[in-house]
């Protein structure tokens, strides 16, 4: 896909998608630069992938991200590819929902894809190219009963990634976004459940919920945001790609 040498910056890089993404793209001759808040899983990913020294912040902080980016930039003299994966979620409705818990949502979900983009555009329209792919979800778009405050960030995810499609389409920037449905990840198995989910709790749900019946391994995401990242979407950008097993095709 002509990845090799490319440099990416990966948030959310320490776990799940965005680890499957890290990895993928090292394995494709990417530089990787290793964003993430936990220090101990980045440098495991660091050392596995061989990309340099990870940065460690929280990308809900403007400033952390233009650092970033500069840090990248300084490091390997460009920036070419920016993958927004860093996530959280809070599984309660409205009723249920803290002040505190909308806040953070808004924070890292949103905010945290936009300073990060902001920041790699400025960057990527100086160079005249650039790819930047966001983790949207197939809850930007439908809904998920008793997650109001996760389906409210991912369909702001998706009307960024819109907008700055159209806002630096002639600055040679693609902007897209990968709507994942149920993945096997450390936030579908723990993230606010009172309990892990079991391996026989995740099979049942996916069999019903899911028209493949099955969920979803992270590198099988990861896959399709290294294809939107690369040249071979070249005339892509605006796009917001399921892969959710057909599951919005329902």
């Amino acid at each position: 896909m002509g990845l090799a040498k490319k440099v990416v910056l990966i948030t959310g890089a320490a776990s799940g998608m965005g680890a499957a993404c890290a990895r993928l793209f090292a394995a494709a001759g990417a530089k990787v630069v290793i964003v993430d808040r936990n220090a101990a899983l980045s440098e495991e990913i660091a050392q596995a992938t061989g990309a340099g020294a990870p940065l460690v912040g929280d990308v809900s902080g403007s400033s952390f991200c233009d650092g970033a980016v500069a840090t990248a930039v300084a490091r390997y003299g460009r920036l070419d590819i920016l993958v927004n994966a860093a996530g959280i979620i809070v599984r309660a409705d409205a009723d249920h929902t803290t002040d505190a818990d909308w806040q953070r949502m808004l924070n890292v979900n949103v905010s945290g894809t936009f300073y990060m983009s902001r920041a790699a555009a400025r960057q990527m329209k100086l160079q005249g190219a650039g790819s930047i792919v966001n983790f949207g979800s197939i809850w930007g778009s439908v809904a998920g009963r008793g997650h109001v405050a996760y389906c409210a960030s991912k369909g702001a995810v998706h009307q960024i990634t819109r907008a700055m499609a159209i806002d630096h389409a002639r600055d040679g920037i693609r902007v897209n976004a990968v709507c994942p449905g149920e993945v096997d990840t450390p936030m579908l198995r723990q993230g606010g459940r009172d309990q892990p989910m079991s391996d026989a709790a995740m099979v049942a749900m996916a069999d019903t919920v899911v028209p493949m019946g099955r969920v979803a391994q992270p590198e099988e995401i990861a896959r399709a945001v290294l294809f939107l990242a690369s040249d071979a979407a070249s005339y892509i950008t605006g796009t917001l790609l399921p892969v959710d097993a057909g599951y919005t095709a329902v």
